[in-house]
């Protein structure tokens, strides 16, 4: 490792003085730290922060093939997965080469409008279609492949990720996929329908989606919490999977698993003795 970029959260004092400390200590081994920004020359990027901080970057890391080392300093961070307490061993090892990425999916967003492609986006987590601040239900008439699929009656649908099964698919009452898959889950947010549940499509399946407000309303589309577009009568959003995919620098200690347990509160129920009943 020669040059690393060092990203930290913004309007925090903790990431601060960690990230200063940091700079100082890669200098000192002769390792030229780009601190703020992601330098394309860069053999990793070092995250300090949350899973917010890490998104945010996720898409540069992902078109210059940069891995991602994320030291949570933020919430639940299922991204940001290495601990404060396993910093140093972490970034000991990605200086020396000893360590295992995961390699995650990641999905192209792209509106078109009157046949025109006028907005692409990344997106490692989810793309979301929700409605306005008038609150009215609001109809997503929905294809994959071609096919019709259905018209999603609601407050709106998440078409996660498996990485971002976890977020806000979970809370919306989705499935969680181990992030190693490659799929696609259709979750309806408040569905008006009780049969509307979410569905798992194939990772290389297209999933188009028309809009058509109802009057006075508004239809967005997010995309993992950091883009924000409000949509047209008549515009289609096509989601598929992007090419190639984000290299995730794992924990050194714990496994997907573990940190699965630990962040939904599942370390607190211990493995069952083989007499128990």
């Amino acid at each position: 490792m020669k040059h690393i970029s060092l990203i930290t959260k913004q309007r925090a004092e903790l990431p601060k003085k960690i990230a200063a400390s940091l700079s100082q200590t890669l200098s000192a081994r002769g390792i030229e730290v780009a601190e703020g920004v992601v330098d394309k020359d860069s053999d990793a990027i070092i995250v300090l922060g949350g899973d917010g901080t890490l998104l945010h970057v996720a898409g540069k890391a992902h078109e210059l093939g940069i891995p991602l080392l994320g030291i949570n300093l933020g919430g639940l961070g299922f991204l940001t997965e290495i601990t404060l307490e396993e910093m140093d061993g972490a970034v000991d090892s990605l200086l020396n080469g000893n360590f295992n990425l995961d390699k995650r999916m990641m999905i192209q967003v792209a509106v078109h409008r009157k046949g025109k492609k006028v907005d692409d986006f990344l997106g490692l987590n989810e793309a979301v279609l929700t409605k306005g601040p008038f609150g009215r239900i609001i109809t997503l008439p929905t294809w994959s492949d071609s096919k019709f699929v259905n018209a999603y009656r609601g407050d709106g649908l998440i078409i996660s990720t498996p990485t971002g099964s976890t977020a806000y698919n979970m809370s919306a009452g989705g499935p969680i996929l181990h992030p190693n898959l490659e799929a696609l889950v259709l979750t309806p947010i408040c569905p008006f329908a009780l049969g509307s549940r979410p569905l798992i499509l194939h990772g290389d399946s297209s999933v188009v989606l028309e809009i058509h407000p109802v009057k006075g309303e508004e239809i967005s589309l997010i995309v993992d919490g950091q883009i924000f577009r409000v949509l047209e009568e008549g515009d289609k959003i096509e989601i598929k999977k992007a090419p190639g995919h984000l290299k995730l620098i794992k924990s050194p200690t714990r496994d997907y698993f573990t940190i699965l347990r630990e962040k939904l509160g599942w370390a607190n129920n211990p493995i069952p003795a083989a007499n128990d009943t």
